[in-house]
């Protein structure tokens, strides 16, 4: 996992749309990896906090992107799955990079839920890919941080 992560504190993760493609009750796992598929693989990991950056352990990560092909498994849980954070409010999954489809760049979807709290609903986005000039959703504040090939994280920041 990446360390020291730039955390801007008492700001809470921006929203962002749903999208068509959200499946409630996701399987419960960490890898979406699958074995047939050749593309990049990729790893994110991350903390949900509070905005006193106070570390929110059991919060819900639900996750959800396209595949390969930049088609969205609309009938299983390919590439779809939750878990919940740690102790010290981490999260961890792997993957692989999501193709293009038609006006979006690549993104992946996810829902941030704390225990008892509200639903933050928001996307994540690839830096210094071409796409994200041409997409309408696209927020840099939204970028992965990348240090190295093959790894992003993302701190989220939520209303507990």
């Amino acid at each position: 996992p990446l360390e020291g992560l730039a955390q801007t504190c008492g700001v809470v993760t921006p929203s962002q749309t749903e999208g068509p493609f959200f499946t409630p009750n996701s399987p419960l796992r960490t890898s979406f990896l699958e074995a047939a598929s050749k593309a990049q693989r990729f790893a994110v990991s991350g903390r949900v906090l509070s905005p006193q950056c106070q570390p929110l352990a059991g919060a819900l990560v639900d996750v959800w992107h396209a595949d390969e092909d930049g088609e969205y498994d609309n009938r299983g849980y390919r590439y779809r799955g939750h878990q919940f954070t740690d102790g010290e409010g981490r999260y961890h999954f792997e993957s692989i990079v999501p193709a293009l489809y038609p006006g979006r760049a690549r993104h992946y979807h996810l829902k941030i839920q704390p225990k008892g709290g509200r639903i933050l609903t928001t996307q994540l986005y690839f830096p210094g890919d071409p796409s994200n000039s041409r997409d309408g959703l696209y927020r840099r504040d939204l970028e992965l941080k990348t240090s190295r090939s093959g790894e992003g994280a993302f701190d989220f920041v939520v209303a507990a």
